[in-house]
Formats: structure tokens, sequence, C-alpha cells
């Protein structure tokens, strides 16, 4: 017995204006859901990378504040061993033989007083440096405190958008991508196009008080009535936005509202 072939579907205009305009109502969903989360993202990263710059601003003070701290005691041992050899030179001058002599350990003994009182000089100087360094080091740590805190804060509250909107924007996405397969490649890059090109996102809108949606430019009622007819693809000539009729729109926005419901 013979058997008749299945006949392919044959994909009208209609079916194209709905399958764009139920892409559109799902990557719409998605930029809600995206604004809802606005700039937090970027916010918690800015912070992110404050708090790490404190903390290595306050470990490189420490490390500063080490290294004067090194320096301060071999000042301090080149003061003990300046007097020792003071002492030494003290005694030999009990020993010597004429002036010439006495003299000459009467200039070391002078050029250690100095290296004492450079070196002391230099002590209290790196005090100083270190005083400042403690200070800086403190007021950085109330800062990091709060900066920390705030991180904390809006991490918080950014798990809490990711957590009650990761689920829906992923499963849109899939979604997204299933629609996109329903349309062919040219309107699909057309629609791209538009979209990257109006602020809103909006790629495809039904007409609205006979202009089209979110447009002042009124619409001619011929062109509407061409629109109504759905039996060719029609763009807005100020926005370039791909037009549909207020009928249609209506029956895909009810369509996609049983499916967003869902997910």
């Amino acid at each position: 017995m013979a058997t008749k072939k299945a006949t392919k579907k044959e994909v009208t205009v209609e079916d194209k204006l709905r399958a764009l305009y139920d892409l559109q109502l799902i990557d719409s969903r998605v930029d809600e859901i995206r604004n809802v989360r606005g700039e937090l993202p970027l916010e918690v990263q800015d912070l992110e990378d404050e708090v790490t710059g404190l903390k290595t601003r306050i470990d490189k003070l420490k490390t500063d504040v080490e290294t004067i701290n090194y320096e301060i005691s071999a000042k301090k041992n080149l003061i003990e061993e300046a007097k020792a050899a003071i002492k030494k030179y003290s005694e030999q001058q009990k020993n010597v033989r004429n002036s010439r002599e006495f003299n000459s350990l009467a200039k070391e003994v002078e050029y250690q007083e100095l290296e004492i009182q450079l070196a002391e000089k230099n002590i209290k100087e790196f005090k100083v440096q270190i005083d400042q360094k403690k200070e800086v080091v403190s007021e950085t740590k109330e800062r990091l405190s709060e900066r920390d805190a705030h991180l904390k804060h809006k991490k918080s509250e950014l798990d809490a958008i990711l957590a009650e909107t990761d689920k829906e924007e992923k499963a849109l996405l899939t979604k997204s991508k299933q629609y996109e397969k329903q349309i062919e490649d040219r309107l699909i890059t057309a629609y791209k196009r538009i979209r990257g090109n109006v602020k809103n996102g909006l790629a495809v809108v039904p007409i609205e008080r006979g202009a089209s949606g979110g447009s002042f430019f009124t619409i001619p009622p011929q062109v509407q009535v061409e629109i109504a007819s759905r039996k060719k693809i029609i763009t807005d000539e100020h926005s370039g936005r791909i037009l549909v009729d207020p009928v249609l729109a209506e029956e895909e926005q009810q369509k996609m509202h049983k499916l967003f419901s869902k997910i």
C-alpha cells in the first residue's frame, strides 16, 4: 500500500513575526533580571580590589617598619662599637710617647663621638618615621575594616539576588537559544543588530496608539493595515525596529507569561 510523504509545514511571515516577538519577550525578561542586579557585580569587584589594595598597603607599611627597626638596631650597634673604640683610644692616650700620637688618638676619639651623634640623630629620625607609618597603618586598618564590612554587605546583597534570579536567567537563556533556532539566520542577524542599536534592547515592538512602541512617530494608517495583515515583515522607518500588530503582541505576551510562570 502506498504511503503518503509527510509534507513539511510552510513557515509563514506570521510564524516568523510570532517567533521574533517571542524571542524579544524572552530576551527582555533576561534584561529585566540583569537590570535588577544593576551595577552590583561591578561594585563588589571594585570593593574587593580596594580591600586587596588596603591589605597590600598595610603589609608594605609593616615591612617598612621592620626595615627601619633593623636600621635602628644597626645604629645602636654602631654606637656601642664607637663607645668601645673611644674607651680603647682613651686608654691608649695614657701610654703615648709624644704629643703627635696623643693628638692622633684624640682625633680618633672625636671621630667616634661624631659617629655616635650622627647615629643618635638617625635613630631619632627613624623613630619619627616609625610613628608616622604606625599612624598610617592605624588609619588604613580603620579604612580596611569599614570597606570590608561594606563588601560583606554588598556580597550578601548580590548573593541574595543571584540566588533569586540565577536559575530563571539560565532557563531563559536556554529558551532564547531554542527560539533563535526556529528563526532564519538573516532575521536573527537583523534582530541582534537592532537590539544592539537601541538603548532598551527592544528590536520587535507592537503598535501602540498609532505609533511603534516607545516612539512618538505616528505610523500611517495604510502601513498599520499592512502590519496587521502579517504578510510581510515591516520595520519602523525612524527606529528600524520590527513592527507587530497589537493583537499578535497580546496573544504572544499571554503565551510567554504562562511560560515564564513555569520557569
